[in-house]
């Protein structure tokens, strides 16, 4: 038996009294045992606990350690193993898992139930639900069903564990608490126990209740040293591929990032940077070197691709590739509003914890005022606008080099168009006219012709529309 568990059981049986999370039995009834299992799933995804438990062993009015007869390994239904007999009665599948033990000299078995998660669980095609100490069948409470079905808390993979049975010093090891303190501009504490207490405020550790720690998903993601010690997430890591040319064909470099999120985002961008090829202006007889796309840009679209990432999509991460004349960052998932509201809507995120964190640490911009803010600078810069793209599991957003409007094609320009009727619009500096497009895309004012193509074909596209005041133009949804 290992210190956990008896610590765990200490503490379950210090509770002394049965629950909607907890039951003690002296003896396994195989009928009785599937209908507790579904019930106390049900019933601890309404009360917001990780797990529930059934102790073999102990009275149920006393609390006594009595001892079972009953062996999880060994007993069995005719046959076939009781714990084959119960997986195929319980639906869908839940990873319960028993433990034997010899506790105060007596076999004791722990039944480990995790919550129900985005459905309630059924033994034998019912389900059933704790009220107090009593078993009842769920669809007697259709208000509790409702609310299991409906449980958005049990859907948030931030929340799910990537690492537990940890002890305060191993979390320090697994996770970069410096990074941590540093980032929230907190003092190091002066006690090492304080430093997890600091963490699990922000969610990213919790305590079990055999009192060792948990390292949940978002601490992982965030914060690892190296992911590579969580397996739930170790695919979640940043991949970036630089190539020779515009296309795929010759690889030149392959680089993974190990480390968190929060703990590598600083030397990520950097390392993009130094993989982007600078342009080169003569100022005043002095070489002056800029960068070919403005960083706000870069460091916004790749929280981005961070934050509202899929998490639920195994087996893919992060990818950012650059090419000569553009950067793919695409991430796992389809957006959850349309990609072309992305500049004017509020963020909406899977993992809105994670997004929170990402803002407080100051990678990104509050929800809804980033990608303005990176659009606004690439027409600063005079780039082609970025364009977004969705398909059925994974975003993409493509940023261009520099590339003369000649050399545009008509999708380019219509898309600039509508960014830049999009950005006068929410910012309060007017609405888009002729002169504010000839602005951004550089046209001198003699060619005012060549602005008005670029309106005209975007209201034929539908992505604009004439304002109440002639010649004058506000986006399609406006």
């Amino acid at each position: 038996m290992t210190d956990n568990t008896e610590q765990l059981l200490h503490h379950l049986i210090s509770i002394g009294k049965e629950s909607e999370y907890l039951e003690f039995k002296e003896n396994f009834d195989k009928e009785v045992v599937g209908e507790r299992i579904s019930a106390i799933a049900n019933s601890v995804a309404l009360t917001g606990r990780e797990f529930g438990y059934i102790v073999f062993g102990v009275e149920d009015k006393t609390f006594r350690i009595v001892g079972t007869s009953f062996d999880p390994q060994k007993n069995k239904v005719g046959n076939e193993p009781i714990m084959n007999w119960l997986h195929q009665r319980v639906e869908p599948r839940t990873d319960f898992e028993f433990s034997t033990c010899s506790f105060e000299g007596k076999n004791v078995v722990l039944l480990k139930i995790p919550a129900a998660i985005e459905r309630p669980v059924l033994f034998n095609k019912v389900a059933y639900i704790r009220i107090g100490e009593v078993t009842r069948k769920l669809g007697d409470f259709p208000q509790k069903e409702r609310r299991i079905w409906n449980n958005q808390k049990n859907r948030n993979f931030e929340k799910g564990i990537a690492h537990e049975g940890v002890s305060e010093s191993e979390v320090l090891k697994l996770l970069d608490y410096d990074k941590y303190f540093q980032l929230t501009k907190q003092d190091l504490p002066t006690k090492t126990e304080l430093f997890v207490e600091k963490m699990s405020q922000d969610h990213l550790v919790t305590k079990s209740d055999d009192g060792s720690y948990k390292i949940t998903v978002l601490g992982a993601v965030l914060l690892a040293r190296d992911i590579s010690n969580f397996p739930s997430v170790a695919r979640k890591k940043i991949r970036v591929i630089t190539y020779k040319g515009n296309n795929k064909d010759k690889r030149e470099s392959e680089k993974e990032w190990g480390v968190g999120y929060a703990a590598g985002f600083e030397s990520l961008v950097d390392y993009i940077n130094t993989q982007v090829p600078n342009n080169e202006e003569i100022k005043k007889a002095l070489r002056v070197e800029r960068r070919v796309y403005p960083e706000i840009a870069i460091r916004e679209f790749i929280a981005n691709a961070l934050i509202h990432q899929d998490f639920s999509i195994q087996g893919t991460g992060p990818l950012i590739e650059i090419f000569d004349n553009r950067i793919e960052i695409t991430n796992p998932g389809a957006p959850l509003i349309d990609i072309d509201r992305f500049i004017d809507h509020p963020a909406q995120s899977r993992n809105e914890t994670l997004a929170s964190l990402m803002r407080r640490f100051g990678f990104c911009e509050e929800s809804g005022s980033g990608v303005d803010r990176a659009l606004s600078q690439i027409e600063i810069f005079q780039l082609p606008a970025p364009k977004f793209e969705t398909y059925d599991d994974f975003t993409r957003v493509v940023l261009f080099a520099h590339r003369p409007l000649k050399d545009m094609t008509e999708d380019d320009r219509v898309r600039a168009c509508y960014q830049h009727c999009v950005l006068r619009y929410i910012s309060g500096l007017g609405k888009m006219t002729n002169a504010s497009l000839r602005g951004r895309f550089g046209i001198d004012e003699s060619n005012y012709p060549a602005a008005s193509k670029i309106i005209k074909s975007s209201l034929g596209r539908g992505v604009i529309k004439e304002a109440e005041r002639s010649k004058e133009y506000i986006p399609w949804w406006a």
